[in-house]
C-alpha cells in the first residue's frame, strides 16, 4: 500500500462525512494528505468525528453540491491534486420515497462537478464513485458476474441515478475533458460496502447493530437476495490505487473499473447476517421474512478481472474477516474507545495486511 504520492497533496472529497467518505478521509489523513471536504450539514455522529480531527489538515465545506456556483468556486480556489466524488443519496428505499432528490443529488450534483472541472487549470486525477447497481440486470437468482462493458440501467430510482451518473460522466469526458491535458478521470463501481461507522437507515449492517445493541429482534427483508459484500477498506484501496495510476498516465482516462470481492464473499443477505452473528459481542436475534417492500435487484455480482489484470489490485479480506473487523469496530465504539483511534487502528491493520499478503 505504497501511496506516498498522496503525501502533502490536496485531495478534494465530496461526501467526506458519509460512511465511505469518512473512511477515505481518515485513510488519506493517515497518508499525510491535505483534505478539502464537501458535504451536507453533519449529523451528531459526524460532528463528533470532525471535531476530533480539526487539528489535522482538513477544510470542511457544508453545502449541497446542487449549488454549482459554490462548488466551482471551492474547486478553483483550492486547486486539488486529486478529487474523489462520493457525494450521493445512497439508499434504495429512500430513492423510492424521494426520487427527485435522488436524481438531483446523484445526477445533477455529478454534472455540476464535471462542469466545474472544465475550468480547473492544475493537473488533477478524478475518481467518480458510482455503484454496482448501475448495471441493467434481470431479477433472476442466477449469478452473473457483471463486467465494465455490460449494459447500464436500473429499474429503481437509485440504480437509474447511478447509471445516469455513468452516462453523464462519459458524456463530459468525450465532449470536454479528454481534450484537457491536465485532467485524468475514471469511474469506479464497488460492491455492497460494509464496515464500522455506518449508521445509515435501511442498510443491513447498521440495522443489525441498532437492533442488537438494544437487544431487539431484527426483521430482515429479502433474505435470499445475493450481494457482493466487501469491506470498505478494500474498495478504498482500489480507489487510491487507480487514482495513483491515472495521475501518472492517460492510459485509463475515460475508463471504468469494478472493485468487488472474491467469489466466496458473494452471499445471500441471510448468510451475511448469520456470519455477523458469530462475531457480535452480545445477544443477536433475527427474523427473516420474504415480504417484498419495493422492487430491488435480486442478484448482484461483479467481475474484478479487469482491476486484477490492469491494476494489480485484489481484495485482501474475505467476508468473515470483513465482518469480524466490522463487529470489532462497533464493540470498541460502544465501549467508548476514541472513535478516531478506532478508524486509524483498523486502517493500520489493513496496511499491515497488505504488506503481509504482498
Amino acid at each position: 500500500m505504497n501511496f506516498s504520492n498522496f503525501k502533502n497533496k490536496t485531495v478534494l472529497i465530496t461526501g467526506h462525512t458519509g460512511f465511505k467518505g469518512l473512511w477515505l478521509t481518515m485513510t488519506l489523513l493517515s497518508l499525510g494528505s491535505k483534505i478539502v471536504g464537501i458535504s451536507l450539514k453533519p449529523n451528531s455522529y459526524q460532528k463528533k468525528v470532525l471535531k476530533k480531527i480539526t487539528s489535522k489538515k482538513i477544510k470542511n465545506y457544508f453545502f449541497d453540491i446542487y449549488d454549482y456556483v459554490k462548488l466551482k468556486k471551492i474547486l478553483i480556489n483550492n486547486q486539488p491534486d486529486y478529487i474523489f466524488h462520493l457525494a450521493a443519496q445512497p439508499i434504495v428505499s429512500k430513492s423510492y420515497k424521494n426520487p427527485l432528490l435522488t436524481w438531483k443529488t446523484n445526477v445533477i450534483g455529478t454534472g455540476n462537478l464535471l462542469e466545474s472541472l472544465r475550468f480547473l487549470k492544475k493537473k488533477c486525477a478524478i475518481i467518480i464513485v458510482t455503484s454496482d447497481k448501475c448495471y441493467a440486470v434481470n431479477n433472476k437468482k442466477k449469478i452473473t458476474f457483471l463486467k465494465e462493458t455490460d449494459t447500464l440501467g436500473g429499474n429503481d430510482p437509485y440504480s437509474a441515478s447511478k447509471a445516469s451518473t455513468e452516462i453523464i460522466y462519459k458524456s463530459y469526458y468525450y465532449s470536454y475533458l479528454r481534450k484537457k491535458k491536465n485532467i485524468s478521470i475514471t469511474s469506479v463501481r464497488a460492491g455492497n460496502i460494509i464496515g464500522g461507522g455506518d449508521w445509515s437507515e435501511n442498510r443491513i449492517i447498521p440495522d443489525c447493530v441498532k437492533h442488537w445493541v438494544k437487544k431487539k429482534k431484527l426483521h430482515v427483508r429479502n433474505p435470499d437476495y445475493i450481494r457482493p459484500w466487501q469491506h470498505v477498506l478494500d474498495a478504498i484501496n482500489g480507489y487510491l490505487l487507480l487514482a495513483k495510476k491515472i495521475s501518472k498516465t492517460k492510459k485509463f482516462n475515460g475508463d471504468s473499473f469494478n472493485f468487488g470481492p472474491e467469489k466466496n464473499s458473494i452471499k445471500t443477505v441471510k448468510q451475511l447476517c448469520e456470519i455477523f452473528q458469530l462475531y457480535w459481542f452480545g445477544p443477536s436475534e433475527i427474523y427473516f421474512k420474504n415480504k417484498k417492500q419495493f422492487s430491488e435487484t435480486k442478484t448482484l455480482a461483479l467481475s474484478i478481472i479487469k482491476a486484477k489484470k490492469l491494476l494489480g489490485w485484489y481484495p485482501l479480506m474475505n467476508l468473515n474477516k470483513s465482518l469480524n473487523l466490522t463487529a470489532e469496530w462497533y464493540q470498541k465504539y460502544y465501549k467508548s474507545v476514541d472513535v478516531v483511534d478506532i478508524y486509524f487502528d483498523q486502517i493500520k491493520y489493513f496496511k499491515n495486511l497488505w504488506k503481509i499478503k504482498k
